[in-house]
Parts: C-alpha cells; sequence; structure tokens
C-alpha cells in the first residue's frame, strides 16, 4: 500500500502533482480557497456565476501549473448563455486572475427554471486556450466547441484533439459559512484533478521508481488500464474535491492505494493582477491627444482593471493632449 507522506502545505491555493505507475497514470489536483474567493467577493458575482468562474479557475491552473517554462496559459469562454464570457489568466508558474460577463436578468430567470448549472449557464460557443511562452515564441492556440458539454467535458475534448491524451478531468465549486471574529461570513472554495494515461509505449521508459503496491498485483494491460483510470476518477465526489479537512493527499490515496500512488512536493499558487499604474500609464499614451481629452470626466482620467478593480486616477496634465 501506499505510504501518505507528512502533509506540510495548507490545503488550500496548491496544485499536487502525482503518478501512479502500475497503471502508467499521472495527473494533478488542485485545492482553491482565499485565492479563488478573492476574486468572486471582488465582483460580488450571483453565485452560480460565481461558481462557473470558481470551475474555470481550478482548470486552467490545473493545466497551466504543468507547463515546463515561464509565459501565460489564458482560457476564455465566448458563448451565447447567460455568462457570456469567462477569462482566467495563468501567469506560471503561480499567479492567476479571472473575470466572468454575464445577463444578470438570464443569469436570474435560469435559476428560477433550475437551469443554474455551469454547463447550462455557458451555453453553447467555444472555449479558447491560448498558450503565450513571451518573448518572439509563437502563441498556440486551441479551440473547442462548448455547446452546453460544460468544462469538465471540454477540457477532455482539448486533450484529445490538441495532444491525443487520454485525459480526464474533474472539477467542483462550493460556496461555505466560515466562522470569524465578525461571526459567520462566506467563502467560495474550488477543487479539481485531471488524469492522464501515459502508456510506456509512447514514452520508452520510466522516470520513477514504481509506487508501493502490493507484491503481485497484475499490471494490466493499456486499455484496461485507462478504464481502471477514468472509473476510478469518476468514483470522486464533488464535496471530495472541495473538501477542507480532506487533503489531497489523502484524497488520492483513497483513489489508488491498491495500485500505489507517488505524491510530489505540492506548488503553491496565488491570486495576483498584472495591472499597475505605471503599466496603464503606458496605456494611456498609446492613445491620440483627441482620445485622451475624451477620456476626462470630472476632471481626471479614471481607469479601473477589469480583473482586481483596482481605479487608477490621473490628472490630464500628465499627459500631453494637444498631441
Amino acid at each position: 500500500m501506499s505510504t501518505i507522506p507528512d502533509i506540510t502545505h495548507g490545503a488550500d491555493d496548491i496544485v499536487v502533482p502525482f503518478q501512479v505507475e502500475e497503471i502508467d497514470l499521472r495527473g494533478r489536483v488542485i485545492r482553491l480557497g482565499r485565492s479563488v474567493s478573492t476574486m468572486i467577493d471582488r465582483h460580488g458575482y450571483p453565485a452560480p456565476v460565481a461558481r462557473v468562474l470558481a470551475e474555470a479557475t481550478a482548470l486552467t491552473l490545473l493545466l497551466g501549473s504543468g507547463l515546463k517554462f515561464d509565459g501565460r496559459l489564458i482560457l476564455q469562454t465566448q458563448t451565447n448563455g447567460p455568462v457570456r464570457m469567462v477569462v482566467v489568466d495563468v501567469a506560471t508558474p503561480d499567479r492567476v486572475r479571472a473575470l466572468a460577463r454575464f445577463d444578470a436578468e438570464a443569469v436570474d430567470a435560469a435559476i428560477a427554471a433550475g437551469h443554474a448549472e455551469p454547463a447550462a449557464l455557458l451555453g453553447d460557443g467555444q472555449l479558447v486556450m491560448t498558450i503565450d511562452q513571451g518573448g518572439d515564441m509563437q502563441r498556440y492556440q486551441g479551440i473547442v466547441s462548448l455547446d452546453g458539454q460544460g468544462l469538465e467535458k471540454a477540457a477532455d475534448q482539448y486533450f484529445r484533439q490538441s495532444e491525443q491524451i487520454d485525459t480526464r478531468v474533474r472539477l467542483a465549486a462550493a460556496e461555505e459559512f466560515v466562522a470569524g471574529d465578525e461571526g459567520l461570513t462566506r467563502a467560495w472554495r474550488a477543487g479539481g484533478v485531471l488524469v492522464q494515461h501515459l502508456p510506456k509505449a509512447s514514452t520508452g521508459h520510466r522516470d520513477l521508481d514504481p509506487g508501493d503496491a502490493p507484491d503481485g498485483t497484475a499490471i494490466p494491460e493499456p486499455d484496461e488500464a485507462w478504464a481502471e483510470a477514468r472509473a476510478l476518477t469518476d468514483t470522486i465526489g464533488d464535496d471530495e474535491l472541495v473538501d477542507r479537512n480532506l487533503s489531497p493527499e489523502r484524497l488520492l490515496f483513497r483513489l489508488f492505494h491498491e495500485r500505489g500512488v507517488r505524491v510530489f512536493d505540492a506548488q503553491d499558487v496565488r491570486e495576483h493582477c498584472t495591472c499597475s499604474r505605471d503599466r496603464i500609464n503606458g496605456i494611456i499614451r498609446s492613445f491620440s491627444g483627441d482620445e485622451r481629452r475624451d477620456m476626462v470626466e470630472d476632471g481626471a482620467i479614471t481607469v479601473t482593471c477589469e480583473y482586481c478593480s483596482t481605479s487608477y486616477r490621473f490628472a490630464p496634465g500628465e499627459f500631453d493632449l494637444a498631441e
């Protein structure tokens, strides 16, 4: 049986990589708390919209944490549902920001009709994944049709068509009450797991020692191994993905202890916006003098970041409005 390591990280805002050698499986588990709750609270999203944003954030971090370079992974949905657009921007390895745009009346109607699940709120459209390695490197962009299938199935499809890798993704988000000095407050949590099948035949070797499965454990054929991994992953309950009292390590032990699961060091993630006064200043200077004059309201040029809602106020005299 596998040995569960001492848990040195907090249970929230981490990504935990793992590998199950006996069935040629690798993957990552994510658990989000303060980071995703901060982004949601800042905008005051309705609960169903918050859930969509939280799941999208978990998915993007699951994908971005697997990149081996410093760059950005941007997930964007463009759909006809009540939640028109979601954007999650991950700066590898550990920074994330996100926003959602939605039709409030359409969201209320969906709630009243009992159709407030994330897949229904997104509706039909596209999910676009953009990988930016920075510098002179060419961007890679993958596009997947949503068509009411939701983020989990769209992610599975993305890997099938872009990398031809058998992949299963599970996502969950939930609101909870947290006791504090001022009584009970609401907070959001999100979690997810990504598992991928990488048969020996496709890699030529194994980099890690095999797990500590019992002697005599039968090694299944590749198709059987993936069927087993997928079936085990599908047994995970949404509550297990967001349970603050169930660490990612123990969740993995529940799933794969019979095969031997190897857990690697957790990677911290944090909510972080890349906006700054200098950056906004540069954007304003990219406009013409006439355009800058049109920006002046109540004696100032004010720009509010869509991601973090920080407002930057500039005096018109800081710019040449005559250009």
